[in-house]
């Protein structure tokens, strides 16, 4: 009855309840970040929960890792106020980011083993299609295909989510990239949903832009400083590719008209994917297992150029917002068409980028 009042009394002041729950969505899950983020930077200082510096560490100092305890709070109360078409419409949602936030949690206070985090993800994702119907069904004709069998897009699902929760976790290796890159995929997914009136989605879009903005103010900062972790980054990734799957799922019979889908979601997440499968592949080639820890990302060939965190974040969140722009100028091209301006402008940049690096090195082995 309360809730009916109060939009009575917005109607009368022609404010859209709309707006309210975007508003609503988004400085409370900012509220909620901004206010739990100190404490918890107290509590693990006290209790001595951080990570400590190894040899592939790009910090120094002790750091508290459990900033996506902060994430996972805020984006669960924000959506379980205002997004309630998403508790509705999406069985099982809250249920799967909560598996993998505890398990993400005791990787950052024990250490979970790798199985078992890839059995949290299954777990998770198997609980969204089985749930919520979220999956994939069609590669809208890239290379030829169109409708895929039901089982095939059962596994390519759980393919993909495993894929891009674990790239996600992969560039979460210096100040800001991670929530950086975050932050413009949130906001394409904004933009995507509210265009299709998907307000549910939306909300949860809003809410996952709002808390990593209010991570980023710490993440950032040289005196309280606090790493999302893994709590944070498989939360993040799988809300990130469940919001992708959603996208995937609607995009040919939505208002957007698109039947590009499966491209432009490689020209959204396009650093993570990059970055993954140009490690893999040097992993690969040197015959090492794809699995190994190396400093062969691509952040790792910035820093190896001179640049500070900062500069790096910067330069591959724009590189990210540059491909979405190139993807979303030619989104309309026929679909295999626009994978190959993918590959080809993918291929360009990770070339270039290690021959800076070789250059570089080079240049200073003469002197």
């Amino acid at each position: 009855m309360e809730n009916f009042k109060l939009l009575e009394y917005l109607y009368t002041l022609n404010i859209s309840p709309l707006y309210v729950n975007i508003f609503g969505a988004f400085f409370s899950a900012l509220f909620i970040t901004l206010i739990s983020i100190p404490k918890i930077i107290r509590i693990s200082y006290k209790k001595q929960l951080m990570d400590v510096p190894g040899e592939r560490s790009s910090h120094e100092n002790k750091v508290p890792t459990l900033g996506g305890v902060a994430l996972f709070f805020g984006i669960v109360v924000s959506t379980s106020i205002f997004a309630t078409e998403l508790g509705v419409n999406y069985s099982f949602f809250l249920s799967a980011i909560t598996i993998l936030f505890f398990i993400g949690l005791m990787d950052d206070l024990l250490v979970v083993a790798p199985d078992k985090k890839l059995y949290g993800q299954i777990i998770s994702t198997i609980l969204i299609i089985f749930g919520s119907g979220i999956m994939i069904k069609s590669f809208s004709g890239l290379f030829e295909i169109y409708e895929i069998p039901y089982f095939i897009g059962v596994i390519l699902t759980i393919f993909v989510f495993i894929v891009l929760i674990n790239a996600f976790n992969l560039i979460d290796g210096i100040d800001g990239l991670a929530s950086g890159i975050g932050i413009v995929i949130s906001l394409c997914f904004v933009y995507i949903f509210y265009r299709i009136f998907d307000y549910g989605i939306g909300i949860l879009a809003v809410s996952t832009l709002a808390v990593l903005l209010g991570f980023g103010r710490y993440n950032l900062s040289k005196k309280f400083k606090i790493f999302m972790g893994d709590t944070g980054s498989m939360v993040i990734g799988f809300i990130l590719t469940f919001m992708a799957i959603r996208f995937l799922y609607i995009s040919e019979t939505s208002s957007l008209g698109l039947k590009t889908g499966p491209v432009l979601l490689l020209f959204i997440f396009v650093i993570p994917i990059v970055d993954t499968l140009s490690v893999f592949t040097i992993r690969i080639l040197r015959k090492r297992s794809p699995f190994s820890a190396d400093k062969n990302h691509l952040h790792h060939q910035f820093l190896k150029l001179g640049l500070t965190h900062i500069q790096t974040s910067i330069i591959l969140v724009l590189i990210n917002i540059f491909f979405i722009f190139i993807g979303y100028y030619f989104r309309n091209i026929e679909i295999n068409k626009l994978f190959l301006i993918f590959i080809v402008l993918s291929i360009s940049f990770v070339v270039s980028l290690r021959y800076a690096v070789v250059l570089k090195k080079n240049k200073k082995i003469s002197l």
